[in-house]
């Protein structure tokens, strides 16, 4: 089990690449995939309708749906447009799912960690309500280097992407949480609101739009992995070494987890961001070390990526066929982008997730100024218990309000302590 989650999860996969070890050459992991299944898989709707709904939760900015394999099920998976390839994070679903013909892979990815190895699982049956994808590949991870479930706070068994996005054109309304999915000719766009030009590259979404760092600078166009699955709202990854330098404030953080181990850089907040004729003040903004990013060996040359905690500010519909992004504002759009103001990145453990462990302390922040460690567990908000809480509302207020006073009840060594914490926004 994986104990290292990030407050602001980047599930940075869509840099991942295998090398099969028969060879030792490095192929990016999608290609296998449709290789060993070219003119086979497929996703379709059910023949008595014309489009599918179905309803999704969002957790902790993760987009989760129900999804069953080869008939069984439902497993929870997170809907994420930057994955290139359907990974299933829960190692048990290999047996419980008797997944045969499998092939060991050495799988890399941006991180500090080591290579680690997934199987390639063939020609399983896939299906959401009202649809079902036939002849589909995954990688099964042989352990579960993600911790998805931990961060979540509940089961999560996997991650689906671009065969889901490209066999339909995909709304997803965040405003009533719900998915809808069906052929470009049955799906009505926004009567309100706009289009964005998308390019599909390498299976995944990418997008240029203007960003503008200072109030003293130009906007400039960046090109932008479009990444449902990405928690923050925007990722730059090369103006270090472009020596166009960070803005004025700025901290240090880990930024998120990816496959192989945490990505460190930098958190602040930006000018503005152009979404067509929309614009985005004060984005808190990952600025991951460039030596993380140039050592990853993305195939596609891009500058960022465009994350859920600025995209859940419309409802979106995702057209590959026809390359377009349609954006609509929701009631989400006027919220302000917060970071966590305590400092301190939790996971949920223990066999019912009720129980919440810190995995970190930031230096200089209100959790550490109190002497909060590692290892130390919540047990109560504000006199709550916190199996009362779900995690998305402790998130919600623990980013509340600078200066705002938090009562925690924490236990050390089987020593219970009662402390104050007072929030600190620190860009």
């Amino acid at each position: 089990m994986c104990k290292f989650i990030l407050p602001i999860l980047n599930i940075l996969n869509s840099c991942l690449l295998a090398k099969v070890k028969k060879t030792g050459f490095l192929f990016c992991l999608l290609c296998l995939f449709i290789l060993q299944a070219r003119g086979q898989a497929y996703f379709k709707v059910d023949s008595d309708i014309k489009s599918a709904s179905f309803p999704f939760q969002l957790i902790r900015n993760m987009v989760v749906v129900h999804v069953k394999i080869n008939n069984k099920g439902p497993y929870n998976f997170v809907l994420d447009s930057g994955v290139g390839l359907m990974i299933i994070t829960d190692p048990t679903l290999i047996d419980s799912l008797n997944i045969k013909n499998k092939r060991s892979i050495l799988v890399t990815g941006m991180g500090e960690g080591k290579d680690f190895e997934a199987y390639v699982a063939p020609s399983l049956k896939v299906t959401l309500p009202g649809i079902t994808g036939n002849n589909l590949s995954a990688a099964v991870l042989k352990e579960d280097n993600f911790g998805l479930s931990n961060y979540a706070g509940m089961p999560i068994h996997g991650l689906l992407g671009y065969e889901f996005f490209s066999a339909f054109t995909v709304r997803v309304n965040f405003s009533d949480s719900t998915i809808t999915a069906g052929p470009p000719k049955y799906m009505r766009v926004f009567r309100r609101g706009t289009k964005l030009p998308i390019t599909i590259e390498e299976h995944r979404p990418y997008i240029s739009i203007k960003v503008k760092l200072r109030s003293d600078n130009a906007a400039k166009n960046n090109k932008l992995l479009v990444d449902l699955g990405a928690g923050h709202a925007l990722s730059l990854e090369n103006l270090i070494e472009q020596n166009q330098g960070l803005p004025d404030r700025f901290i240090a953080s880990n930024l998120g987890i990816s496959l192989t181990g945490p990505v460190r850089g930098f958190l602040s907040r930006i000018n503005e961001v152009e979404l067509g004729k929309y614009k985005i003040p004060n984005v808190i903004t990952s600025f991951p070390e460039y030596d993380t990013v140039k050592n990853n060996l993305i195939t596609v040359t891009r500058d960022g990526n465009l994350g859920i905690n600025l995209l859940k500010k419309f409802n979106l519909i995702f057209d590959y066929q026809n390359g377009w992004l349609y954006l609509k504002p929701n009631v989400f759009y006027n919220d302000p982008i917060e970071q966590d103001m305590t400092g301190i990145e939790y996971y949920a453990d223990g066999a019912d997730f009720k129980h919440i462990i810190i995995s970190e302390v930031e230096n200089g922040s209100g959790a550490a100024d109190i002497g909060l460690q590692k290892g130390d567990e919540i047990t109560r908000i504000n006199f709550k218990p916190v199996s009362k809480l779900s995690l998305d509302e402790i998130d919600t207020l623990f980013k509340s309000k600078d200066n705002k006073s938090i009562l925690l009840d924490v236990t050390r060594d089987k020593q219970h302590e009662r402390v104050i914490l007072v929030l600190k926004r620190r860009i």
